[in-house]
């Protein structure tokens, strides 16, 4: 699916239409100086992402992943203090 691309300056001048082509075309891509910024979507959309996005503990148990592989999370550079007396 290609995203039409607009400049903040069209968007903002042309929310409207923005907002008719995010609905009736899909998702619309906004550019600011020429970098991909944002992402405009229907509401519709946005519902589905989010709640396919939500992932429990339950079902990452579930899951068919082997759970060797998953392992435990990085948890970078120890430091251990000095104990202190009492």
């Amino acid at each position: 699916m290609s995203m039409d691309s607009w400049s903040v300056y069209d968007a903002k001048s042309g929310f409207g239409e923005l907002l008719d082509a995010c609905v009736n075309k899909g998702p619309q891509m906004i550019t600011r100086r020429g970098v991909e910024t944002a992402v405009l979507v229907d509401v519709a959309l946005w519902n589905r992402l989010s709640q396919e996005a939500r992932s429990s503990l339950k079902s990452l148990l579930l899951s068919p992943l082997n759970r060797e592989e998953l392992g435990p999370p990085h948890r970078g550079s120890v430091t251990h203090r000095p104990p202190t007396v009492l």
